[in-house]
């Protein structure tokens, strides 16, 4: 098998997909913007061939360089970036060269949030209700359905970023008065409730061959313009009306050979699963790396396994909670770094700093633990958070 892996520098654990695909007979092949020389060696180990461009955003460069690959090894098997950022690009690098997977004619439907909808619909999955009006009157009949808080986002878009919750009719006035006019918005209504995901790997026949789940108690919107610390945990079950609104949703969008991320809330008000959006790539913030300790598995070799020989291990059986807790540099907490490791030194599976270009919503540095005590490792969370009052 002829894999690209496009900016298989950045962020960090695609090195670990690469390197797996290697191990699994798999000729790995590497476009990307870095020097060679700056990329770490078991990146290096993993390739055949590496093609540095002076942007990933040259699609002219791109097509060259899987000319290229495709002149000196023969067909291109698969082209993947795994990153939501690049789904748009890999599905066009796709499209011309006639490779296996989503191609530019769906991948809309997998990257616009008022186009899943649809989806959603069709799998019978309860969806956020919404509007894409564009001027302040034309969402008069939508608000008097669902009354304030509203939350504003960009239909097309990954992350929190210009996404915000509107209180009042001042705030939406304000919205409309600033909101840039390149930017298409979507308007939700606002959820009370935790957030959930279904997470996990589908392969090529559209089978489930491993799933979890991931229980976020604080939202990532405010997170992001508060500048606050993000925590959430990685569960050792999945509770039964997660598996089968994910599943159903997977089957909607048909969706085969591929990592999967879904977002559902469960409300607050009523107990009802609520369809957020899908993100058709690994879970992002560590989450790969929380699913490998709550499960001692190596989710970066089944991926492997299912890609280049449609296999994939198990049974799987949760083990630990495993939690993340970031910190910000401009919160004074309680406990030092040095605290932290003499009082949960035992729990704690990884500490690192964050690249900048995420810290805003994963902090400048976070911890990861585990227990089989959910409530152990909330209290774990507690403690790394605390901050001075006053």
């Amino acid at each position: 098998m002829n894999f690209i892996f496009f900016s298989p520098h950045f962020p960090r654990n695609s090195a670990d997909f690469c390197s797996h695909l290697q191990q699994q007979g798999a000729t790995v092949l590497g476009i990307g913007d870095a020097e060679y020389d700056q990329l770490e060696d078991k990146l290096k180990s993993a390739m055949t061939e590496y093609y540095k461009v002076s942007s990933l955003e040259n699609y002219d460069e791109i097509l060259r360089a899987v000319g290229y690959f495709t002149h000196r090894y023969g067909k291109i098997d698969r082209f993947e970036s795994l990153n939501e950022y690049w789904l748009e690009q890999d599905a066009a690098i796709r499209t011309d060269f006639n490779i296996y997977g989503t191609k530019t004619d769906f991948v809309y439907n997998l990257k616009q949030k008022s186009k899943m909808k649809e989806f959603f619909r069709k799998s019978g999955v309860s969806t956020v209700q919404f509007s894409t009006g564009t001027t302040r009157d034309s969402v008069d009949d939508f608000i008097r359905g669902t009354g304030f808080p509203l939350v504003v986002k960009p239909d097309l878009g990954s992350g929190a970023s210009m996404t915000y919750k509107i209180n009042n009719e001042a705030e939406l006035q304000q919205f409309f008065d600033t909101k840039p006019d390149d930017v298409a918005f979507i308007i939700e209504e606002f959820i009370d409730g935790v957030i959930l995901t279904y997470d996990g790997l589908v392969d090529i026949d559209g089978n489930v061959r491993f799933a979890v789940s991931h229980l976020f108690e604080n939202s990532v919107m405010d997170v992001v313009n508060t500048d606050n610390h993000l925590y959430y945990f990685c569960l050792k079950e999945i509770s039964p009306e997660v598996e089968l609104a994910g599943k159903n949703i997977l089957q909607a969008f048909d969706i085969r050979e591929r990592f999967f991320h879904i977002e559902l809330f469960k409300s607050n008000k009523d107990g009802r699963i609520i369809a957020l959006e899908v993100n058709m790539r690994p879970p992002g913030a560590w989450m790969t790396d929380a699913i490998n300790f709550s499960y001692d598995v190596d989710v970066y070799e089944e991926w492997a396994r299912m890609i280049v020989h449609n296999e994939v291990g198990g049974p799987f059986e949760g083990k630990y909670y495993t939690g993340y807790a970031s910190r910000k540099r401009h919160k004074p907490y309680v406990h030092s770094h040095e605290d932290i490791y003499r009082a949960f030194g035992d729990k704690i599976v990884h500490y690192a700093e964050i690249e900048e270009v995420f810290s805003r919503a994963m902090g400048n540095s976070a911890y990861q633990f585990r227990s089989a005590d959910l409530g152990e490792v909330r209290d774990i969370v507690g403690y790394i958070q605390q901050v001075e009052e006053g």
